[in-house]
């Protein structure tokens, strides 16, 4: 009797499948923490917490088999007057705020940013849900 259970369910296995009846495979999550590594060792004024700065910055999604885990780019700032936030108090993404003290101007740093830092489950614009995000940003400035 337990046989014929057995041929049973392995049957309709077996028509599940052949017929498409499956989920689709996803991707693993990836577990990259946030990092940040300095490219030039800046020599002017540190930023710190509630300090206004301005910066240079690209932002990429990350990748796991693009050129340096830089995938699709999603936004920049490299020309003009930069962009100015305040570290700590500023609507930009946690990942910056924990990233950018104790940069110093002239510096350059790469942030690796998890989905928890960054945008989330919901993404925004071109970056999707649960991204993890590759950032270069440039101190210009520090004040306050």
């Amino acid at each position: 009797m337990h046989s014929a259970k057995f041929v049973f369910v392995a049957a309709l296995l077996a028509v599940s499948v052949a017929c498409g009846d499956k989920a689709a495979p996803t991707a693993p999550p990836l577990d990259i923490p946030f990092s940040t590594t300095d490219l030039t060792v800046g020599t002017g004024t540190e930023a710190t917490n509630g300090k206004t700065v301005r910066v240079y910055y690209t932002g990429w999604v990350y990748s796991t088999t693009a050129t340096d885990n830089k995938g699709a780019q999603f936004d920049a700032n490299t020309s003009g007057v930069g962009f100015s936030f305040t570290i700590g108090v500023s609507s930009v993404i946690q990942g910056w705020h924990q990233g950018l003290p104790g940069m110093k101007v002239g510096g350059k740093r790469r942030l690796i940013i998890p989905p928890s830092l960054g945008y989330g489950s919901q993404g925004a614009g071109p970056i999707p849900p649960n991204a993890h995000l590759i950032f270069e940003i440039e101190l210009l400035s520090v004040a306050g």
